[in-house]
């Protein structure tokens, strides 16, 4: 069955904490969501903002090629006559081929918010509902509170529907706008409503309980064919129900017809290209297209994995556009090193990786287990995990030794300084230098490279990129142990190292130290496929 898709990122989802676009972040969200097969894209409210009302002036000149421009409105203020009220005015200037607008469906609202009689409620509903039909437009009537009100008053709640069904409707949405009710009393409300009103019915569910996504699969299965919803769960408070999760369950689970088939692997790249307008990193475990969704620690999981996916997978990542991963930690067993080894191997197309005799790879997992018991997180740094695979495979290869180094900040009237020394021993005898930097860590790389330089001068490409610090044990306040990210970029590729020490300097040197040993490790690679090892790194992202 075709259920019709109605996305609410632009408008509900802006209500949620730390969300915040542009014009042109919801112009740029509007063109994916059509191509991503969306059905409704309601656009914002163009009677509350300029923002709103710039963004549908800006719309016109979309090309849309499946979904339907929404603007989303009240219903009249009471004190207004229709024929005045600058909302649906605005409403109608947007010039969307389809409008939403919400009305009261709780009692509570109706005499408390509105300070009316239930009547006029009724009227304002009514004349609305009517005065857009009139001008052409397809009605989405949103019946905010309406579970709630249903729960107050039955009778009324049914009346609000009734008003708007005979002004001319074209979809009841019934709204959880608190995110209270749970599944089951839910099912039985729209069972009820799907008893008394033919045509289409809507779900717009909210998150406040946790189950907003299950609240509208139930939905359908009572009858509801039109679902609201935001990518990633976006929303006001605990957020709406996630429009990402909806599509891939009604697909893949119900069977129904939402986006189709064909356009579900876009789903993953849709969510994180959302998250990054929206500047919000996706949940790695969010499912289907977070990081996590596929992704696996467990050694016995690891094992099973291998053999067969579908152990510890629902579905094929692929379907929805993500990936398996399998992660180094200390749960790791055999199974996770074979399988990432196979990775670097089929990345760098030589099998280098595969050379590492049984007894080898053992040793390798009992020193990733020791690292992580000591503080390091190799889920995260596939660069140090590179840098110990290719340890393993060359044990006696020293391309440089640390002899020294030693990093000072002083206070001084012209403002902070940072000094720092290095000493190297290399092939070519002992290196030292001497710098000043931004800081200890820019310090300490500008004296590393400058020791480095003359013999490997391809390090100049290196930089840093990313640097992250976090404390690993905070009762013991500033004598914790700290654990350092830093991701590195040749500008061909980009990975990560980690370093972990009671002292943040000396952690932030292993990472640095680290990153630059891999990289020569890479270019003195002689198979002349060992530069393109590993160019895919998101199974450590």
């Amino acid at each position: 069955m075709k259920i019709h898709t109605f996305d609410t990122t632009l408008r509900d989802g802006t209500q949620g904490e730390a969300v915040s676009l542009s014009v042109e972040d919801k112009l740029a969200i509007a063109i994916r969501l059509d191509e991503l097969g969306i059905d409704y894209i309601e656009g914002g409210w163009p009677g509350s903002n300029p923002k709103d009302k710039e963004f549908f002036a800006r719309a016109r000149d979309l090309k849309l090629k499946h979904a339907k421009l929404t603007a989303f409105g009240a219903t009249r203020f009471a004190k207004n006559t229709i024929d005045t009220d600058p909302n649906v005015r605005a409403l109608l200037e947007a010039g969307t081929p389809v409008v939403s607008v919400f009305g009261k469906s709780w009692k509570l609202h109706v005499e408390r918010a509105l300070g009316i009689s239930e009547e006029e409620n009724l009227v304002l509903i009514s004349e609305t509902v009517q005065r857009l039909k009139d001008h052409g437009r397809e009605v989405v009537y949103d019946a905010e509170h309406f579970f709630d009100g249903y729960e107050a008053s039955r009778d009324f709640a049914l009346r609000t529907l009734e008003a708007a069904k005979k002004a001319g409707a074209d979809v009841l949405c019934l709204c959880d706008t608190n995110g209270g009710t749970i599944t089951g009393r839910l099912v039985e409300i729209v069972a009820d409503v799907r008893q008394h009103f033919d045509g289409v019915l809507g779900i717009h569910a909210h998150n406040d309980s946790d189950v907003a996504v299950a609240n509208s699969l139930a939905a359908v299965e009572a009858g509801v064919t039109h679902v609201q919803g935001c990518i990633n769960g976006y929303g006001e408070r605990c957020g709406n129900a996630n429009m990402v999760s909806i599509i891939a369950n009604l697909e893949l689970k119900l069977h129904h017809t939402t986006i189709g088939p064909e356009r579900l692997p876009q789903l993953t790249q849709v969510a994180r290209f959302v998250s990054e307008l929206a500047n919000l990193p996706i949940r790695n475990d969010q499912p289907y297209v977070g990081p996590s969704a596929f992704a696996h620690k467990g050694g016995v999981h690891v094992a099973a994995v291998m053999k067969d996916s579908a152990t510890y997978e629902h579905i094929d990542p692929a379907r929805v556009g993500n990936r398996q991963r399998v992660l180094l930690s200390d749960l790791s067993g055999r199974g996770n090193i074979v399988y990432k080894l196979k990775e670097l191997a089929a990345a760098g197309g030589n099998g280098g990786a595969s050379r590492l005799s049984e007894e080898s790879r053992r040793e390798l997992l009992d020193r990733i287990k020791q690292m992580e018991y000591e503080g390091y997180e190799l889920e995260a740094a596939e660069g140090t995990f590179e840098l110990l695979v290719r340890e393993a495979l060359h044990p006696d290869m020293h391309l440089f030794d640390v002899v020294s180094y030693e990093v000072a900040t002083k206070s001084t009237e012209r403002g902070v300084q940072t000094t720092a020394s290095v000493m190297l021993r290399t092939q070519d005898g002992v290196h030292s230098a001497n710098a000043t930097g931004h800081g200890p860590m820019n310090a300490l790389d500008v004296c590393l490279r400058q020791c480095l330089s003359a013999l490997y001068p391809e390090l100049a490409q290196v930089r840093l990129t990313d640097y992250k610090v976090r404390v690993l044990d905070s009762k013991k306040g500033t004598a914790a142990k700290v654990r350092v990210l830093v991701e590195w970029s040749d500008h061909r590729r980009s990975w990560t190292t980690v370093g972990v020490s009671e002292n943040v300097i000396e952690a932030s040197w292993k990472a640095l130290v680290d990153a630059l040993r891999l990289e020569l490790m890479r270019l003195s690679e002689k198979d002349s496929q060992g530069n393109q090892l590993l160019e895919d790194y998101s199974w450590g992202v």
